[in-house]
C-alpha cells in the first residue's frame, strides 16, 4: 500500500487526482462546521457535550450525517437523502416496467435513472430535514424542547420565512455534499459519496477518543483504551475477511458462432459475496429501535391509563438499559436488535440478488452451471447458495451491531461502567464503511497505476 501511494505521487496526473480528492474532503469538513440558520448554537452545544451514546437519537443521526449533527450544521443530513432515494429506486425498479426497461438500456438508461434519483432526493431531503429537526426537539424535551434549540422554527405565519430559510439551507448542504461526491468520482480517486461519509466518520474518531479519557476512574480509562485498540484491530481483521469473502459458482459457456468464427467454450465463475448487504441492515434496525420509542414518549402522561402504560413500556424499551438495573430488558433490547439485523440482512440480500437476474443473464450469454438445468433450477440453486453464505454475513453483522451491549455487560460484570465507549468511538457499521472505502480506493489507485505502467511499457 505504501509503495502504491509513493508511486502515485510520482505521477503528475495521479498526484493531481489525489490532491483534488483531499481538497474536496477538506471543503466538506469546513462546510460541515457552518451552523444552520436560526439554531441556538450555545444551547445545542451544551446539550450535545454529554458523554458518547447518552442520547440514542443524536448518536444515530450524527452517524448518518458523518458527524455534522453535533454542530447542527447545514450538512446535518449528509448524503443520506440521496442514498435513501437510491435504495428506493433499486427496490421499485423490478416493480415498475419503465424503470426495468431503463435499467436494461445500458449507460443511457442508468443516466436517466440517476436523474430520477436526484429528483427524488429533493423532496426526501426536505421531509428528512423537517423530521430531523422535530426529532431533535423531542430529544431536547427535558430542557425546553424545540422552542429552545430553534425558537423560530415552525409553520405559523410569522415563522414561515425562518423555517423556509432553515430547510433551504439544509437542502442546499445535502445537494452540495452530493455534488462534491460526484466531483470526486469524476476527477478524483475513489467513490465520492462513500468518501464523503468516510470523511465524516473519521473526523469524529479523535474527539471520541478524547471522550474516553474523561471517564472518572483511571482503571476504567486504561481498560477502555486497551479494549478499544484490541477490539478495533480484531473487528477490522474480521471485516476484511468477511467483506472480501465470496463463494465462486463455476459457470461453463458452450461453443458460440459469431459470423464465420467459432468460439470455444470457456469456464468462468459467479462471485457471490458473503456480505452483499453492507451495513444497510444495521441502519434499518437502528431506525426501528430508535424512532418508535421516541414517538411513544410523546404519549407518556403519567396518568396510569392503559395507553400511558403501553407508551411508557415502548419508550423505556428504546433506551439502552443499565444491565445492573434491569438485566432482562437490557438482554431483550440487544437480542431484538440482533434479530432485526439478521432478518434485514436476508431480506435486503434477496432483493439485491433477484434484481441482478443472474439466471437470465447466463442464458442470454450461453452459459450454464454444470449439473444444474438453466432457468428456474438455476435460479433456485443460486438463491439457496446465497442464503447459506448470507447466514455467515448476517451473524457477522448482528455481532458487530450488538458489540456495545456486549461490552456494557462485561463492564457491569467487572465493575467498570463506561467501558462500552471502547466500541462507540467508531461504531461497527462505521468500521465497515471505513474498511470498504479504503479497500475500494486502494484498488482504484492500483488500477490507475497498472494502466499507466502498461502505457509506458507499450
Amino acid at each position: 500500500m505504501i509503495d502504491s501511494v509513493r508511486s502515485a505521487f510520482l505521477l503528475p496526473d495521479l498526484r493531481r487526482r489525489i490532491l483534488f480528492t483531499v481538497f474536496l474532503l477538506v471543503v466538506y469538513r469546513l462546510v460541515a462546521n457552518i451552523p444552520v440558520p436560526g439554531v441556538n448554537l450555545e444551547a445545542w452545544l451544551a446539550f450535545t457535550s454529554q458523554p458518547i451514546g447518552n442520547n440514542q437519537v443524536i448518536t444515530f443521526l450524527d452517524f448518518l450525517s458523518g458527524g455534522a449533527v453535533r454542530n447542527f450544521s447545514v450538512m446535518a443530513m449528509g448524503v443520506y437523502p440521496y442514498i435513501t432515494a437510491s435504495i428506493i429506486i433499486q427496490l421499485i425498479t423490478p416493480i415498475i416496467p419503465q424503470l426495468e426497461e431503463l435499467a436494461s438500456e445500458g449507460e443511457s438508461g442508468r443516466n436517466k435513472i440517476n436523474r430520477y434519483t436526484y429528483y427524488l432526493t429533493v423532496p426526501l431531503a426536505i421531509v428528512n430535514a423537517v423530521g430531523q429537526i422535530r426529532l431533535v426537539g423531542f430529544s431536547y424535551q427535558s430542557v425546553g424542547g424545540l422552542e429552545v434549540i430553534m425558537p423560530h422554527f415552525g409553520f405559523a405565519p410569522d415563522q414561515l420565512l425562518a423555517t423556509f430559510t432553515t430547510l433551504l439551507a439544509m437542502l442546499g448542504g445535502t445537494m452540495f455534499a452530493i455534488w462534491l461526491g460526484e466531483m470526486i468520482t469524476e476527477d478524483g480517486i475513489g467513490q465520492g459519496i462513500s468518501l464523503i461519509i468516510f470523511g465524516g466518520i473519521v473526523s469524529g474518531i479523535l474527539p471520541n477518543i478524547a471522550g474516553m479519557f474523561s471517564l472518572p476512574d483511571m482503571v476504567t480509562r486504561v481498560f477502555t483504551f486497551v479494549a478499544f485498540i484490541v477490539i478495533t484491530v480484531l473487528t477490522v481483521l474480521v471485516i476484511v475477511i468477511v467483506q472480501e469473502g465470496q463463494r465462486r459458482i463455476p459457470v461453463q459457456y458452450g461453443r458460440r458462432v459469431r459470423g464465420r468464427k467459432v468460439y470455444q467454450g470457456q469456464s468462468s465463475f459467479i462471485p457471490l459475496k458473503v456480505n452483499t448487504a453492507g451495513m444497510i441492515p444495521i441502519i434499518f434496525a437502528q431506525s426501528i429501535l430508535t424512532f418508535p420509542p421516541l414517538i411513544a414518549g410523546l404519549f407518556v402522561t403519567n396518568s396510569g391509563s392503559a395507553l400511558d402504560r403501553i407508551a411508557q413500556t415502548i419508550a423505556a424499551f428504546g433506551s439502552r438499559q443499565d444491565p445492573t438495573v434491569n438485566p432482562w430488558l437490557f438482554f431483550f433490547y440487544w437480542f431484538f436488535f440482533f434479530l432485526l439485523v439478521v432478518g434485514f440482512t436476508f431480506f435486503y440480500t434477496d432483493v439485491m440478488v433477484q434484481q441482478q437476474n443472474i439466471p437470465q443473464t447466463l442464458q442470454r450469454q450461453g452459459g450454464f452451471i454444470p449439473g444444474i438445468r438453466p432457468g428456474k433450477r438455476t435460479a433456485d440453486y443460486i438463491m439457496a447458495v446465497v442464503r447459506r453464505i448470507t447466514l455467515a454475513g448476517a451473524l457477522f453483522l448482528g455481532i458487530i451491531a450488538v458489540l456495545p451491549g456486549i461490552m456494557q455487560a462485561i463492564g457491569a460484570i467487572l465493575g467498570l461502567p463506561g467501558i462500552e465507549q471502547s466500541v462507540v468511538v467508531v461504531s461497527g457499521s462505521g468500521l465497515i464503511i471505513i474498511v470498504g472505502v479504503v479497500i475500494d480506493t486502494m484498488r482504484q489507485l492500483e488500477a490507475q497505476l497498472l494502466m499507466r505502467n502498461y502505457e509506458g511499457f507499450i
